[in-house]
């Protein structure tokens, strides 16, 4: 006799178990979402990495995934919290989780639910959810649109004709567009030094990010960034006519004493430009949503997710797809392992 069918969220499934082990039915899971990024095409040191994280939360958690609760994912991060793991760290566990969950959700929830009567509900909510300490949160606010940050940059290029002093308003300009258009952090703009700039490496040149950001506390991370949408331009214009004005010293972007420009300096420089653009509030944004917007800009035109975790220097892809505007991998089809 044929079995039974009944309408399920996620399609129509025979009605039954089609494994009744559960952490079987886990790991073939597991081994599906691991089999999504290759075909995505993952380096296979990504996808070592992302492996051994989500093993290792999985392990954890202690239960299969559509049975987690969300005191289950804070007993998770306090006790990394006691056992002195950085914050990072209690992130990646959060976020890497959360990827899972939603390919459950994506693929496996009438499976699921036929199997062990379990309807998928993430457990990670809005009190346990990871959130960069001192930084926007990526579930919370998106990136700056397109059109915004080109008004943005418009009022810095205006300004830079009625502008006081020429150099700073200059300055800002050419620190705040390389931000964007490279997706540099603060602390890697506020390092760079003229030799860094290399016009004459690749189509468009490229910058040398000596001290890019380190994982698990191994050390800077070096990496060669192009120069793309004009930035060689903006820098040709900053070192030819700008630079010069400022005191003589290997740095990049200086300070009028000649000086490294600090990272909470450039963040309030930041803050205190949109002020004099004199929009609301709601339309300001952060030097890392000028980062995340990068990311995001680049995917909405097709560049690939690798091309970015590259460009962004990232450890992993994971880590990438967090800058990436939730809404449209969303409807891009894409199963990000972060919102």
């Amino acid at each position: 006799m044929t079995p039974r069918l009944r309408v399920l969220d996620g399609g129509a499934v025979l009605e039954g178990p089609v494994e009744s082990d559960p952490w079987k039915f886990q790991a073939a899971c597991v081994d599906a979402f691991v089999a999504s990024w290759r075909a995505r095409g993952f380096s296979p040191v990504t996808v070592d990495n992302d492996i051994g994280q989500l093993e290792r939360t999985l392990r954890a958690l202690g239960r299969p995934a559509w049975e987690v609760t969300p005191e289950d994912i804070d007993r998770v991060v306090g006790d990394l919290a006691v056992a002195g793991r950085t914050t990072a760290t209690r992130r990646e566990y959060v976020q890497i989780f959360k990827g899972f969950h939603r390919f459950l959700q994506a693929r496996k929830a009438a499976e699921i639910e036929a199997a062990f009567g379990v309807r998928l509900v993430c457990p990670v909510d809005e009190f346990n959810a990871s959130r960069h300490v001192g930084d926007d949160s990526p579930a919370e606010l998106a990136p700056p649109v397109p059109e915004r940050v080109s008004e943005f940059f418009d009022f810095l290029k205006t300004r830079i004709a009625t502008a006081r002093k020429y150099a700073p308003a200059a300055r800002d300009y050419a620190l705040f567009r390389t931000l964007y258009h490279a997706g540099l952090r603060s602390e890697e703009a506020a390092l760079l030094d003229r030799p860094d700039v290399h016009f004459g490496r690749g189509p468009f040149g490229k910058l040398h990010v000596r001290f890019g950001k380190g994982a698990h506390t191994s050390g800077p991370r070096p990496r060669w960034v192009p120069m793309l949408d004009g930035l060689d331009l903006v820098l040709r214009w900053f070192l030819e006519d700008v630079r010069g004005r400022f005191p003589d010293s290997a740095v990049l972007f200086a300070d009028e004493s000649g000086g490294a420009l600090h990272p909470g300096t450039i963040r309030n420089r930041l803050r205190y430009l949109m002020m004099l653009e004199g929009r609301p509030g709601a339309d300001w944004f952060s030097p890392h949503a000028l980062r995340r917007a990068c990311a995001t800009h680049n995917y909405e035109r097709g560049v690939d997710l690798v091309a970015i975790q590259q460009l962004l220097g990232h450890w992993t892809v994971s880590s990438t797809m967090r800058y990436v505007n939730y809404q449209e991998l969303h409807q891009m089809g894409e199963n990000p392992q972060v919102a």
